[in-house]
């Protein structure tokens, strides 16, 4: 998505190709992608192991973690109660999260290296958690929020109410466009109006009913055994195994990264969103604009190498976000047109919906760094490959 992509309406070319090329070149040591209209897969392989100790080879049922593809899962989600009027766009959140009804933001540190918080002066929406525009961050792409969290004690997400009353926010809510735990706090928020923990109610109300069977926080026996096996690249681009181990209960739902899924499963919900068949055309509508005005999408420059490279997707235009969706405003290289949606996954993995072309599709693998360059690469050509046969 930052490198140079395949031109635009190439000859006719074989989809699987780039991925196939990707794992025996060394790149990635597996890769699924599966691309779909609206209403029918349209291309879908798999290539390389998804665990190389065993031997296992990948395939587009095997399930890994798809990190911040979380996302859009749950803020449709939270969209949807809206539409049921259990949710609101546009009061201040703190209504369902008391925690949230003071909170303060980062002014400066000092010079003994403390930081001096004010209250902010206006109060956070979920229009703002749904849009990055509250005020929080991640500390994998901002050192400042890295010292603040040690300075104050903080965990990088806050597990509890009384850690969420005490994250600060980097700026005045509505001012920036910054990527952070916004959307964990959105899972919570589903959790107080519903009554049901998070897992439950998007099993009942999204996952179920589209029938995403291997998509959820916990993997049970059946998903543990098509686990994909994370793989972290060094500098010399080899690969080793992270180590992983299952856990049996979570203290917190995290909605802003905690699922795991298959690239078969998670085109299911592309298609329904590309299709438009979650919300009624007015809500739908409302998802899928612009929800930022003037501000930007902005580059994420990496603080932590290990776990994400800097992040610069399409440079050369001015890149907006929906209410759960990067929005690009140029058609680009790979064919993609403009108004499209899309996001990813620190895991390396990456989706896109194409209303215009009603086309969509997902790329998964199971690799650290983010925004690797030659899994970039490849997602790239695999998707200019799709627009040159659709």
């Amino acid at each position: 998505m930052s490198n140079p992509s395949p031109p635009l309406h190439a000859a006719m070319s074989d989809p699987s190709a780039p991925l196939r090329a990707a794992v025996e070149s060394g790149a990635l040591a597996c890769v699924a992608a599966v691309a779909a209209t609206s209403k029918r897969v349209i291309h879908e392989a798999a290539f390389g192991l998804r665990d190389p100790g065993a031997g296992a080879a990948m395939a587009t049922d095997s399930v890994g973690w798809i990190a911040s593809m979380t996302k859009a899962v749950v803020s449709v989600a939270a969209v949807r109660l809206v539409e049921r009027g259990l949710l609101s766009l546009d009061t201040p959140i703190c209504d369902v999260l008391p925690e949230l009804t003071a909170p303060m933001v980062l002014e400066r540190f000092g010079t003994d290296g403390e930081p001096v918080l004010r209250p902010a002066e206006t109060a956070i929406t979920l229009r703002h958690l749904l849009t990055h525009t509250a005020g929080y961050g991640y500390d994998t792409w901002n050192p400042a929020l890295w010292h603040l969290q040690t300075k104050l004690g903080l965990p990088r997400i806050p597990m509890s109410s009384e850690g969420l009353r005490q994250v600060p926010l980097l700026f005045e809510p509505g001012t920036r466009w910054n990527y952070g735990i916004n959307i964990d706090l959105v899972g919570r928020a589903i959790e107080v109006v519903t009554g049901q923990t998070l897992d439950t109610h998007l099993r009942e109300t999204l996952l179920g009913p589209l029938g995403m069977a291997d998509t959820m926080f916990l993997l049970d026996a059946p998903q543990q055994a098509r686990r994909v096996v994370m793989q972290q690249k060094a500098a010399d681009g080899s690969l080793s195994p992270v180590a992983w181990k299952r856990a049996e209960a979570l203290p917190f739902l995290y909605g802003g990264g905690g699922l795991y899924s298959s690239a078969a499963d998670y085109v299911k919900f592309l298609q329904a969103v590309l299709g438009g068949s979650l919300l009624g055309p007015a809500m739908q509508a409302e998802l899928v604009r612009n929800q930022i005005g003037d501000l930007d999408v902005q580059p994420m420059l990496s603080a932590v190498p290990a776990a994400s490279r800097d992040v610069r997707l399409y440079p050369e235009q001015r890149l907006k976000w929906t209410l759960g969706f990067l929005q690009n405003t140029e058609v680009t290289a790979e064919g993609r047109s403009a108004g499209s949606l899309a996001w990813a996954g620190l895991s390396n993995c990456y989706y896109w919906i194409d209303p215009v072309r009603d086309v969509c599709g997902v790329f998964l693998t199971g690799l650290l760094p983010f925004a690797d360059p030659k899994a970039l690469a490849a997602f790239s050509a695999w998707e200019s490959s799709i627009y040159s046969n659709v």
